[in-house]
């Protein structure tokens, strides 16, 4: 006989797990369906995101960029030191330990929650009041019944059949987390978010890395002026080489690695490397649930059709995270899971679309929030813009990195803050002021009268502010 539970919950990414929980702290019977494994064939939640995603890569980056400043960034403290190497085996198992005891932590919360792990893939069966699902693992399968199903399905690369993977030369971005020595020469198909931060890890640690990005426009997602300078500095400062308007044409390994031909606005050209990364973005993974089968509708590209309540075409059936529209980001898929799971409940929750904010852990950071200029431009907005450059700050000075900006934008009439954009030393920290501001209507001038502690970095944010005011102080 069928198990019966409230919610039944696909995925233990960030929106599933957090989903999961939230349902249980609301005293609603939980499981949860997730089919990921470890190599060592243990069972691991997280997503994407704890496994090979947002965490292990912020590991890396963080080893390489202390890497990084120990070669480069010491000589100006009047600190020299000699003899500096790259242990790879061991940061790669500092990255591992941290990816274990960030999983195991969700084990724990959802012991704590009394929230029922199935390990598994999961199929819808039927729908109607409750809702009944397959559950394979382990080469068997049982049947499980709930009340409501939230699909937390998560994403996964985008292949192209241009770049077949091989786990060697050719890989996405597990296979660019997991390299057991620095590649001399990493050729990146795309450059965008995790083209950008893998490249950066393994530039810092000696490799060659050259992105072949086909848009014309460096990072179209982020305000032009940001993209514009970004572009500036991740090619001056750091070496990585990044080719705008590159559209592959074919690819072929050797015995030595790959070569890849494309074209650009000077004709054709030809990349040699010793190991390629595919970062061509992401797609959803909702093609192994039935939801043909079950009526449950999606769009062309497989994204599943949601309302802005996150209900699919089967009302008690539920969609969040990187398979439903907006941008796929762990944090935007973990309000989306609380909001679905007191929803649920009965209570009437929102979700902020327009406050999400947005981060690149490069180096320097990239981080925005709200609209950008650009943006208001097309819709004809009436705005103000102010800027104030890391170069004016003290406190970025005194750590040695005063490359960048924040940038304001304000309505002309009312002073609502519209959008806020930053490129600089720890920016991705500065980004939740902005954030708290938009998601309370601020006006430039709030953010302007409120003292700041100086000297520090969020000093920059208020001197935007008053840029935007037209009363700049210190600059």
């Amino acid at each position: 006989m069928a198990e019966t539970y409230d919610v039944a919950v696909i995925g233990a990414g960030p929106g599933g797990y957090v989903a999961a929980i939230r349902c249980a702290q609301l005293g609603l019977r939980t499981v949860c369906i997730d089919a990921w494994q470890r190599p060592d064939g243990q069972t691991s939640l997280g997503g994407t995101c704890l496994n090979v995603g947002c965490i292990p890569s912020k590991a890396l980056l963080e080893s390489s960029e202390q890497f990084a400043h120990l070669q480069h960034g010491l000589t100006a403290h009047g600190i020299r030191v000699q003899g500096v190497a790259i242990d790879v085996a061991t940061m790669q198992a500092r990255k591992n330990k941290i990816v274990e005891k960030s999983t195991s932590g969700i084990a724990f919360l959802f012991r704590k929650n009394k929230i029922e792990h199935k390990p598994g893939y999961s199929r819808f069966v039927s729908v109607g009041a409750t809702c009944q699902l397959d559950v394979e693992h382990d080469g068997g399968h049982e049947t499980i019944t709930a009340r409501s199903v939230i699909i937390a399905s998560g994403s996964m690369p985008a292949s192209l059949p241009m770049f077949p993977l091989d786990g060697e030369r050719v890989v996405d971005n597990v296979g660019a987390l997991e390299f057991r020595e620095v590649p001399k020469h990493l050729g990146i198909v795309g450059a965008g978010v995790i083209g950008l931060e893998l490249g950066s890890v393994w530039r810092r640690l000696g490799a060659e890395v050259t992105l072949l990005e086909p848009h014309e426009r460096f990072l179209g997602m982020a305000d032009e002026q940001v993209a514009s300078e970004a572009y500036k500095l991740l090619t001056r400062d750091t070496g990585l080489v990044i080719r705008l308007g590159a559209k592959p044409s074919g690819m072929k390994t050797t015995a030595s690695g790959v070569i890849i031909n494309y074209s650009d606005a000077q004709g054709s050209q030809r990349l040699e490397c010793d190991r390629l990364l595919v970062a061509a973005g992401r797609v959803p993974n909702t093609h192994d649930l039935n939801l043909d089968v079950v009526k449950i509708s999606c769009d062309a590209r497989g994204f599943i059709e949601v309302d802005d309540r996150c209900r699919t075409t089967v009302p008690n059936v539920y969609a969040i995270g990187d398979c439903v529209r907006g941008p796929m980001l762990a944090h935007k898929a973990s309000e989306e899971g609380m909001a679905v799971a007191e929803r649920i409940a009965g209570q009437m929750p929102e979700v902020n679309y327009a406050a999400i904010p947005s981060v690149i852990y490069t180096a320097p950071e990239i981080a925005w929030v709200g609209q950008t200029e650009q943006a208001l431009k097309a819709a004809g907005t009436v705005y103000r813009k102010g800027l104030f450059w890391f170069m004016a700050s003290g406190r970025a000075q005194a750590l040695g990195d005063s490359r960048g900006f924040v940038k304001v934008l304000a309505d002309e009439k009312t002073d609502r803050l519209l959008g806020v954009h930053l490129i600089g030393p720890q920016v991705s920290e500065l980004l939740a002021e902005a954030v708290v501001a938009l998601e309370f209507a601020a006006a430039a001038e709030d953010i302007a009268r409120i003292s700041h502690a100086h000297p520090t970095l969020s000093e920059a944010l208020r001197e935007a502010t008053l840029a935007a005011l037209g009363r700049p102080l210190h600059q």
